[in-house]
């Protein structure tokens, strides 16, 4: 056999004309090296926009439109404050209307958002000072930032908070800039009798003494006459209370209270 050219083992012939080799395709250019960055996709049509370009959409941070109203509150969106003293049952009954509503609905409690602060909780059996007063303002803060993000998302929300009526600034008028113009607020003031029971039946730093219940109480009967819409629970129950409040709510839209 003849030997190869260059000097090759045994088998190994002259080259000679030999079919094409296969193209091979051609290696993509590295990611992230300078002239080499990849070309970003064509933007697609846009209707009465000149450059073709979608508009991006806002970030949904800021005070929300709802939807008109209807009649009654079943697939309403809704931003609800639901104001009253310690006792009164509000965290109960804003839990169960939310709950029991047939839409999403959340409820934002300011004394559970309080209490997410673990050392250096402001004790309200400590009463009021420039402590507890920060921090119910950081609060505050925080829970209408939570509900302008869920009725961003389409989700109504309910809000519970011992506002009093000689503080409107930071009280009333505090909740409408955090939340929103469309605020629907509602009182709960059940008797004074009743609010001492259900103080009594409290367990830790939730507990008020009565001396500051009944202040807290006295200082509330300045929403009568108010214009606001007070539900006297006295004698109802959570579910009863939660259809009360449902048809002061369903008479709030259809004829807003001015606040």
């Amino acid at each position: 056999m003849q030997q190869g050219v260059g000097g090759g083992g045994a088998g190994w012939v002259q080259p000679g004309p030999h079919p094409a080799a296969p193209r091979q395709p051609p290696i993509p250019p590295a990611q992230g090296w300078p002239g080499n960055a990849p070309q970003p996709p064509a933007v697609p049509a846009y209707p009465g926009s000149a450059t073709g370009a979608v508009p991006p959409v806002p970030e949904p941070t800021g005070h929300i439109p709802l939807p008109p109203a209807v009649p009654g509150t079943g697939g309403a969106t809704l931003a609800v404050l639901l104001i009253g003293p310690a006792g009164a049952g509000k965290t109960t009954v804003a839990r169960h209307w939310a709950g029991t509503r047939p839409v999403p609905t959340a409820h934002i409690s300011l004394d559970d958002v309080r209490e997410w602060v673990c050392s250096g909780f402001a004790d309200p059996q400590a009463g009021w000072n420039e402590h507890s007063e920060a921090q119910y303002r950081l609060a505050r803060r925080t829970c209408g930032f939570a509900a302008r993000n869920y009725l961003a998302n389409g989700i109504s929300c309910i809000l519970d908070d011992a506002v009093f009526p000689d503080r409107p600034v930071v009280g009333l008028g505090g909740w409408k800039r955090h939340v929103g113009p469309a605020l629907l607020p509602v009182v709960l003031l059940p008797g004074l009798e009743i609010v001492l029971e259900r103080n009594a039946a409290r367990s830790g730093n939730r507990r008020l003494s009565d001396e500051e219940v009944a202040r807290i109480h006295g200082r509330m009967a300045g929403w009568y006459g108010s214009g606001l819409p007070i539900i006297d629970n006295s004698h109802l129950d959570v579910e009863g209370t939660a259809r009360a409040l449902d048809e002061t709510l369903a008479r709030a839209i259809a004829a807003p209270p001015a606040w």
